[in-house]
Parts: structure tokens; sequence; C-alpha cells
């Protein structure tokens, strides 16, 4: 006659009953365990797969961005000036300073793509080459400075006359200007 643990095969006969019975998966709480995004991602999954997007009006079409629900008293304003290639005064104003920050900095590249062939270079630069880039980055160093300054008050107008999300920080001319003569130092001991 074989030992039976009767504790033992008791606990058994209850597991196994509860594992016979049905498994009902356990909804958890309305956000319990998980983020707000992800029901939301997650109802959106589920009106994917049920197929509520699609055959939507407009559907693989590009966006009507005509009407401008924000524009106001202005709409008739502003769809004259796109319909003859124009924008508003403030956009206008905002690609003229990009623009000009732009040239201004290409100017400056050149300057340093200079300063960086003549020190590299096998043979060190003559005496009158050195001049000549020392006065190069001397008017590059002022019309930088000219041309930050000038820029400086076309953000503030910009400031002043578009809304919030238009605005631009001021740029910091002197610090720039020392960064750009730190980066593109002069020729010391330059002979007449």
């Amino acid at each position: 006659m074989d030992f039976v643990d009767r504790r033992t095969s008791a606990d058994k006969t209850a597991i196994e009953e509860e594992n016979t019975q049905p498994q009902h998966p356990k909804k958890p709480g309305k956000y319990l365990g998980k983020r707000y995004t992800d029901y939301i991602d997650e109802q959106i999954r589920e009106a994917e797969e049920r197929g509520a997007f699609s055959n939507l009006e407009g559907f693989g079409k590009p966006l009507r961005l005509e009407e401008n629900v924000y524009a106001g008293d202005r709409a008739m304003g502003y769809n004259l000036l796109k319909s003859n290639g124009f924008a508003p005064a403030e956009v206008e104003l905002v690609k003229e300073i990009r623009s000009e920050r732009t040239h201004a900095e290409a100017k400056l590249a050149k300057v340093l793509h200079r300063s960086r062939t003549l020190r590299t270079r096998r043979v060190s630069p003559f005496a009158s080459e050195k001049r000549a880039f020392n006065a190069a980055v001397e008017n590059a160093a002022v019309e930088y400075e000219k041309t930050l300054r000038d820029l400086n008050r076309k953000i503030l107008t910009l400031n002043l006359t578009a809304p919030t999300l238009m605005h631009q920080e001021m740029l910091q001319v002197e610090p720039l200007v020392a960064q750009f003569r730190q980066a593109c130092p002069l020729f010391q001991n330059v002979s007449r």
C-alpha cells in the first residue's frame, strides 16, 4: 500500500477545480496601470480595426488650408495677399530676418574658410596676404556687428507687431562678434 498525503492532494484538487472553471480576463479599472495616452492609443487602434476611419471624406487628398479660421477680420486681406504672392507683413519680416542672418553667416564662413586655408597650407602666408587677411577680418567683424544691430531692430519691430508665437529673441551682438573674432584670430607680427 502506498502512502498518500491527503493534505497536498486536497490542495491539488482544489487548484485543479479552479483551473477547470472558465477564466474571465480581469478588466483593470479605468486608469489602472496605464497612462491616459495609452488608453487613447488603444481606442484609436480598436477604431482602426473596426474600420471607423475608412472611407472618410477627403481621405488621401491634401488638406484644404485656404480658410484661416483664426484670421478674423483680416481673412479677406490675407487671402488677397496670398493670391498675389505676398504674405502678411510679420511673415515677410520673419523671412527677411532669416535670410539676412543666413547671408551674414555665409560671409563669416568664407572668412573662416580663408583663415583655415592660410593657416594649414605648407608655405606660410606672405606678409601681404597676412595684411589682406587681417583687413578682411576687421571689415567682416564691423559689417557683422552692423548687420546684427540691424537685425535686432527688425526683431524688435517684429516682437512689437506680431503675435506672441512669432516673437524672436534679440541677438547678443557683443558675444557673437567676440565669438567670430576668437574663431578667426588675426595674424601677428605683420611687417609693412
